[in-house]
């Protein structure tokens, strides 16, 4: 479909029309059980048309083309029964330069995404012959376009490389996971940081050692705070959340919350990031949005209706797939780090725990903050050395009170997935609790 004619034809029968048009080329190379099992590309184009008829939001999406007629109908059928529209589409705008786009990612050759897989798990296997791989390369280029009836056109491209492997070892009733990953816009052709810290991973996991309950010092490694404390912080922001009166933040704008070592920043501006963009998925200009600043809360995170309905204005917060209609997101979070090494955070525990990974955290009321979950990798400490891995680990807590008495940061801060970069976090106290304080050695 032509994104003009579409968005012509649904400004003739509306007050207002957007029209968001995604187009992504993803080609993923897998590896399952240390063998090669997919390699192939795919091509999705898709459009999401959102009108605002008699006050009210309607939306539609289709992936298929010469549907233009059935996709307006079909956006204004909604719009009958839809929610109340509390803004207006954004007008054209002065968008910044971010570099998010590297022609070399499209240009890198299967063969080559094929050997780093292929590198990754040789390397584990070669260290632990034992452990069953899986590997995986990915490359994907998204163009998007957001065109509406205020006169807004705004396009950009965006480059994606993932890198990962995983390790497990299965022993009668002990399962050991291991691994890691990197994501860029640009190519990884070095993956020796991924293999050194998923090596390292299985050399702390090598013994198993009890582990009695109680509150202890715990250090999050970054993967640690991504998986289990990420996700009841960032809820907080929202400013939908905050709107409904659930955020335990939702009165503290400005006032002193946390630590004042904690500052936090929602950041799409950032060059060579997989989150950055000029604009968000409104078409509004892109901005750096400082949530925490030396523990005061400064900054919520809205789209076009939730700040319309709060009195604000949009931070350039949605997010949105050609298929779905905008909500609030962070793109890329910085924890800023602190000035301690990982090992000296380690030294200064006489009995403690590591927390590399965790499920199920957000099974909490994640709303107020609250996280547990199971540890599916993680390492005990006594005085001051990290002597074996966990089993039957759980931990628990409040992001929010944690945060108030932080321990220390690290200073070996690194990106997580494609939207965090956090150092290591030590918490003097944190809920653990465990059912293998028996657990034999070995």
């Amino acid at each position: 479909m032509d994104p003009e004619a579409v968005l012509d034809l649904a400004r003739r029968r509306a007050d207002e029309a957007e029209v968001y048009v995604s187009d992504s080329e993803e080609t993923p190379v897998a590896f399952e059980a240390n063998r090669l099992k997919l390699l192939q590309t795919r091509h999705i184009r898709g459009m999401g048309l959102r009108v605002i008829k008699d006050g009210r939001l309607g939306f539609a999406a289709s992936t298929r083309p010469g549907e233009r007629d059935a996709l307006v109908d079909m956006a204004l059928e909604v719009a009958a029964f839809g929610a109340e529209a509390r803004f207006h589409l954004p007008p054209p705008a002065a968008y910044p330069a971010v570099e998010a786009f590297d022609p070399a990612t499209a240009a890198v050759p299967l063969a080559e995404m094929v050997a780093l897989g292929q590198g990754l798990i040789d390397g584990v296997l070669a260290a632990a012959p034992e452990l069953v791989c899986d590997a995986g390369v990915r490359r994907t280029v998204q163009r998007v376009r957001i065109l509406n009836s205020a006169g807004t056109d705004v396009s950009y491209q965006r480059t994606v490389f993932r890198v990962g492997v995983t390790g497990e070892r299965v022993r009668d009733t002990d399962m050991l996971w291991v691994g890691d990953e990197e994501v860029s816009t640009r190519p990884i052709r070095d993956v020796s940081r991924i293999l050194q810290h998923t090596l390292t991973q299985l050399e702390r996991a090598r013994e198993n050692v009890p582990m009695r309950s109680g509150e202890l010092p715990v250090i999050f490694t970054p993967d640690g705070v991504a998986s289990a404390l990420l996700a009841p912080l960032l809820v907080a922001f929202s400013g939908k959340i905050v709107l409904q009166g659930a955020s335990p933040l939702g009165e503290s704008l400005g006032a002193q919350v946390y630590d004042e070592r904690l500052t936090i920043v929602d950041d799409p501006l950032l060059p060579w990031r997989p989150s950055s963009r000029p604009c968000d998925d409104e078409g509004v200009p892109s901005r750096r949005n400082l949530l925490v600043e030396r523990g005061v809360v400064r900054t919520f995170l809205y789209d076009l209706q939730t700040a319309g309905m709060a009195g604000r204005e949009s931070t350039a917060s949605a997010q949105r797939g050609f298929a779905s209609q905008p909500s609030i997101g962070a793109t890329a979070v910085v924890i800023e780090p602190g000035e301690h090494r990982f090992e000296d955070l380690v030294a200064g525990i006489d009995e403690g725990l590591v927390v590399e990974h965790v499920i199920g955290a957000a099974q909490g009321n994640v709303l107020g903050g609250e996280f547990g979950g199971n540890v599916v990798l993680g390492y005990k400490v006594e005085r001051g050395r990290i002597v074996g891995r966990v089993k039957n680990t759980v931990i628990a807590g409040n992001v929010h009170q944690l945060f108030k008495r932080l321990g220390a940061l690290g200073n070996d801060a690194r990106w997580v997935g494609a939207g965090l970069y956090t150092p290591s976090i030590l918490f003097e106290r944190v809920s653990v609790a465990t059912s293998g304080e028996g657990a034999a050695r070995g």
